[in-house]
């Protein structure tokens, strides 16, 4: 193998699937060089597996899903897969997934290079689902944890279905997100391993004593078997069992990152920068200083959550539900009318129009409320328009306070003001919605008044990758 260290990320978000191949750069230690990358729709909604989800149920195949990961690999070069020497793994937080212990997947020859099939496995829940209402959330106990509990939340997925599904839970003996998932087929793991960055995600976990709060779920029949082992992030899990594609068997593959985690590593080069992340939901982030340590009890109305970052310091985000799936939204409604008159339109093309109507609107008066999916904050808020006139009507105007009002409830959430009594000095922006939408960068603009700089599109995949490559530089030192 050769002495330069190439290592593979992947990224497994909620509307694509994404990979790229990292080198360490020459003569700098702390700089690297993407070789390769690809991204591929995972087009992975289903009908939720239990009847009384409901159209608030938001489910994935996990098949599908995986489908679209050997596509990404099978798109990067094979001479450069060849000399991966580490794996980094990150994803869509919150959601859970169940799968058979040594069932979970079959490995088959799949074409030119192995792969591995999903077999006793479930849907993945997202993070999108909505099937636990306010007043079942109430209704759990209390987390001992600065976090609190919200619908789409692991945890509160696995209750809702002991409530509601026994049987289901009664199939399987192991849970993870997708990402943990991956890595466990990867490496063969009877037990999957879990980041705290993830386990955070999930709720009942004290990020403090690093556990789960195994005495508080008991207490209320919670099936505390199918809770992951937990592991520091950046920390090697297994591995591979097998050769997959050109990936040599017995390559290191890390603890599963979480997504936005994994952006954060790959965008912020010093302390004083924010990173906005906008892809099919928003998150705006701002590193704590080291010796930080969030509130011990959670509060459900805070607009900014503290997550675990690396080596035991924490993230301020600001989580916005509504973001590049308003867009989606919008212009779901859009084709949607117009096959109503008969016309049949792309989704693609439409977006186009009025991304370039909005950017030649430079202003409005019409003001647009965006939260379609409410909060985590206020999960009870829905969306509104005000101030609407007969000369506001135009695609123009209302994509651009649609842009607007992504931006603007974000920034109630975070104000410009806190970022700047925190020490940022520097937005970098990255994530699918904002790198392709000059609209909601002069919106970002217009609320952050800061330098802003853009990162790649494929940054939590880079980012995963990032973590495996500092580790075996690390190694390769000592």
């Amino acid at each position: 193998m050769a002495a330069r260290s190439v290592t593979l990320g992947i990224d497994l978000g909620t509307t694509s699937v994404k990979a790229a191949l990292v080198e360490a750069a020459l003569g700098d230690p702390s700089g690297f060089v993407v070789l390769a990358s690809c991204a591929r729709a995972a087009q992975a909604e289903t009908a939720a597996q239990s009847a009384a989800a409901g159209p608030q149920g938001q489910e994935q195949d996990v098949k599908r899903i995986i489908q679209a990961l050997h596509e990404c690999l099978a798109a990067l070069p094979r001479q450069q897969l060849r000399k991966v020497c580490g794996i980094g793994v990150s994803g869509q937080m919150h959601g859970v997934m169940f799968w058979k212990t040594g069932q979970g997947c079959a490995w088959t020859e799949g074409g030119a290079a192995p792969v591995f099939e999903p077999r006793a496995v479930s849907h993945l829940v997202t993070w999108q689902d909505g099937r636990c209402s306010s007043e079942f959330l109430a209704s759990l106990p209390q987390p001992e944890s600065h976090l609190s509990v919200a619908t789409g939340f692991g945890c509160a997925t696995i209750f809702w279905l002991l409530k509601n599904s026994p049987e289901f839970l009664k199939s399987y003996d192991t849970a993870g997100t997708i990402h943990d998932y991956v890595v466990a087929m990867l490496c063969g793991l009877a037990r999957p391993l879990m980041s705290d960055q993830n386990a955070a995600s999930w709720g009942y976990f004290n990020t403090r004593s690093q556990s789960w709060n195994l005495e508080i779920l008991r207490a209320a029949g919670f099936p505390v078997q199918l809770l992951p082992d937990v592991a520091e992030p950046g920390s090697v899990a297994g591995r591979t069992s097998q050769a997959w594609f050109e990936i040599p068997k017995g390559t290191q593959v890390g603890v599963a990152l979480g997504d936005l985690q994994a952006s954060v590593y790959s965008c912020m080069a010093q302390k004083t920068d924010a990173v906005l992340n906008i892809s099919t939901s928003v998150q705006l982030v701002a590193s704590m200083p080291s010796g930080f340590q969030p509130p011990e009890t959670p509060d459900p109305a805070a607009p900014v959550a503290y997550f675990p970052y690396f080596d035991r310091t924490y993230l301020a985000v600001a989580a916005s539900l509504n973001g590049g799936n308003v867009l989606a939204t919008f212009v779901h409604m859009l084709v949607q009318w117009m096959a109503d008159l008969g016309l049949q339109v792309e989704e693609s093309m439409v977006y186009s129009c009025m991304i370039q109507a909005a950017a030649q609107q430079r202003d409005t008066c019409l003001t647009i409320t965006p939260t379609v999916l409410g909060e985590r904050h206020l999960p009870d808020q829905l969306a509104s328009v005000t101030g609407i006139s007969s000369s506001d009507l135009s695609l123009g105007h209302v994509t651009r306070a649609l842009c607007r009002g992504i931006v603007q409830n974000l920034h109630s959430m975070l104000p410009f003001r806190q970022l700047r009594e925190w020490g940022v000095e520097r937005v970098i922006g990255s994530g699918s919605a904002l790198s392709r939408n000059e609209v909601l960068k002069q919106e970002v603009q217009r609320a952050f008044p800061l330098p802003v700089s853009y990162g790649q599109d494929v940054d939590a995949a880079v980012g995963a990758a990032l973590v495996m490559l500092q580790r075996s530089l690390s190694q390769q030192k000592s």
